[in-house]
């Protein structure tokens, strides 16, 4: 590529990055019940995360917890969910201003730092992004940008431009699996290039994107949890589910991360076909007979055993943020909708079904995760990512009427 067009591309995305991402400037009406219980919420999870952090081993992180034994299971730095637990205590200082969740937030993240140079994970974004891009933003320190930089580098190791893709699960040969959740990871990428002038990431997280939305969504706009590529033709295999009902179905968490991650690419690159997107899969999710009253999805759209399929908390978080983001792109009319939507979710999500009385839990915010139902594993316990996304979309609300630049 010749330097003239590469310095356009850099140029054309970091004006991009600059501009205000709030198309509409709305002043919604808040709910000043839900805000209070915000509040409320907001320091009783500070709390629980206190309870939380003196039961974690000095040298692990928190992946769950299991009521009915009283027992917890914790993991090394290496697992996919480890920045979540350093980033929910840098969102939970900022709202309390209690430092000993400061305190902790370092300690974890030093323990951390290692996995900036893991190439054998494409959930760099969630581990490294959700944790150090928060603390860049909440207690900054120069290293952070290192850290991060380096990161992006690690990750962009697994895209295959053959492909078109980063890869995500590490499979036979001639295999290239890639799941719907990587479309999270992609927003480190567009840090990178905001921060390095690198073109690189971007173009990465951009064909990463549009290989994604050609193959991994059905003709309603629900996706596949898995594709599966050749490596070395870029064809499409296979399109499948691992946490999924079946290769069918719309696993709701799977849904949840599409709708995220469209949504910020939006937001990162103005390119209309990703609001499109998102408008989709948010119509696909919001319309859906089997999405219950109270917004809480069950765990798979087509599970069979409805009404009394397991719920999932997380996917209900997930979806609540991304709604109270993609509210700043579109028409008051379906601003107004994603908005309501958004606060039945913060309500439900509030109440005794699904918010962890006070010291319980295991120190876990929410109760009612379901991680992976076909391998029997994480089902109807506490997540560390329901809590992040619950904790990010309560601060969303908070700061509804604020322009969304100013928010991460």
């Amino acid at each position: 590529m010749h330097s003239k067009s590469l310095c356009i591309i850099v140029l054309i995305s970091l004006v991009a990055a600059m501009q205000p991402c709030s198309a509409q400037k709305t002043t919604y009406k808040q709910d000043k019940q839900l805000l209070q219980l915000i509040e409320k919420n907001f320091k009783d999870a500070g709390n629980q995360y206190k309870v939380l952090a003196k039961n974690l081993p000095a040298d692990k992180f928190p992946k769950t917890y299991f009521p009915l034994t009283g027992k917890y299971e914790f993991s090394s730095s290496g697992w996919w969910c480890s920045g979540f637990y350093p980033g929910t205590l840098l969102y939970l200082y900022a709202q309390t201003k209690d430092k000993s969740l400061l305190t902790e937030s370092n300690r974890i993240l030093h323990l951390l730092e290692k996995e900036k140079h893991n190439t054998s994970t494409h959930d760099l974004g969630f581990m490294m992004y959700c944790s150090f891009g928060n603390a860049l933003q909440i207690a900054p320190k120069p290293v952070y940008k290192e850290i991060l930089i380096a990161s992006a580098k690690s990750l962009v190791t697994r895209f295959n431009p053959t492909v078109g893709c980063i890869k995500s699960w590490d499979g036979r040969k001639n295999e290239y699996l890639v799941i719907i959740d990587n479309m999270m990871n992609l927003e480190l990428l567009f840090w990178a290039t905001k921060t390095t002038g690198d073109s690189s990431f971007y173009k990465i997280a951009v064909t990463h994107a549009n290989t994604t939305m050609k193959n991994h969504f059905r003709a309603d706009y629900s996706s596949y949890h898995v594709v599966n590529y050749n490596s070395q033709t870029g064809m499409v295999i296979q399109k499948k589910t691992a946490q999924g009902f079946s290769d069918e179905s719309a696993w709701a968490r799977g849904q949840a991360w599409g709708l995220y991650g469209y949504t910020l690419m939006y937001r990162e690159t103005k390119d209309k076909k990703y609001l499109d997107q998102a408008n989709h899969i948010a119509q696909f999710i919001l319309n859906h007979p089997n999405l219950p009253a109270d917004k809480i999805p069950y765990w798979d759209f087509n599970a069979t055993d409805i009404p009394k399929a397991m719920r999932d908390a997380s996917a209900a978080s997930v979806i609540a943020s991304a709604l109270l983001e993609l509210k700043s792109y579109v028409s008051k009319t379906e601003a107004d909708r994603y908005v309501s939507v958004a606060e039945t979710i913060l309500r439900s999500l509030s109440s005794k079904v699904y918010k962890a009385a006070p010291g319980t839990n295991g120190g876990f915010i929410l109760k009612h995760g379901v991680g992976h139902i076909p391998q029997k594993t994480e089902v109807d316990v506490p997540l560390t990512y329901a809590d992040y996304y619950f904790v990010e979309a309560m601060k969303r609300y908070k700061e509804l009427n604020k322009e969304q630049a100013e928010t991460f």
